[in-house]
């Protein structure tokens, strides 16, 4: 189904809510106060808040990180070439996944994972199709493996994932409140944004996301909206059309 013949934005959007969003987690959102793994109040906190989102009636997908297991970028020294790291990371995820998959369930959430690479025991493969069926059945899907290639993050395997299920919005869950001029955490004169343009967020190089993420969800007008996790309530505030954090649009 091409997006052009499918509804898009406007005619699934209904009463200030959307209907299907793409949720990106990052990895050491489920580490909580540790240092790495998984921590299991983060976790569970997660899972309701997410529970909470999703019985406003609102189809979620998610990507979630592995930067809690494992970053190549930092992790794999001089012995690990980029290409198997990459792929380490990619199973990171999976854990991760498969982590979230078993927290959203025991809040009695109907969940399913799929992976870019196939693990046939313990996740389906990535079908897009299959994967937009169980959104209209009420499930969420957790989307693994990254894109399923080396040299892409998480945050270009979201944006890709939202534009290939055809979500009205990304939305990015962070451990700030939005987009500022610089990192809060060490400008004191970083100043918030409402909101700002794809092509000024690649320009002024304010590190949303990858390059690559941002001109995808450019090209394919996908709405960003980045937010802090951290507030109770904020994932059912995104979905749901409520202004929280700071939008990314053309």
């Amino acid at each position: 189904m091409s997006r052009s013949r499918a509804a898009g934005p406007q005619s699934l959007r209904s009463k200030g809510k959307y209907s299907r969003v793409l949720l990106k987690l990052s990895g050491e959102a489920l580490c909580g106060e540790d240092e790495h793994g998984i921590n299991s109040s983060a976790l569970f906190k997660i899972a309701r808040e997410l529970k909470l989102a999703h019985g406003r009636g609102v189809q979620i997908g998610i990507v979630v990180g592995g930067g809690n297991i494992w970053r190549g970028a930092y992790d794999r020294g001089e012995a690990i070439g980029r290409v198997t790291a990459d792929y380490m990371g990619m199973l990171a995820t999976v854990i991760n996944a498969l982590a979230l998959q078993d927290a959203l369930e025991h809040e009695g959430v109907a969940t399913r994972v799929q992976t870019a690479i196939e693990i046939a025991k313990l996740a389906e493969a990535y079908i897009r199709r299959r994967a937009i069926r169980h959104l209209e059945k009420g499930r969420i899907v957790i989307f693994a493996g990254g894109t399923g290639n080396p040299y892409f993050t998480t945050d270009t395997a979201a944006a890709l994932r939202a534009v290939e299920i055809e979500a009205q919005a990304l939305l990015k869950a962070t451990k700030v409140d939005g987009v500022y001029t610089a990192d809060p955490r060490i400008d004191k004169n970083a100043k918030k944004l409402e909101h700002i343009s794809f092509m000024d967020s690649i320009r002024k190089r304010l590190r949303v996301m990858d390059t690559t993420a941002l001109t995808l969800c450019m090209e394919n007008r996908m709405p960003v909206a980045v937010f802090n996790l951290a507030v109770k309530g904020n994932i059912a505030r995104a979905v749901t059309g409520r202004k929280v954090g700071t939008l990314i649009t053309e």
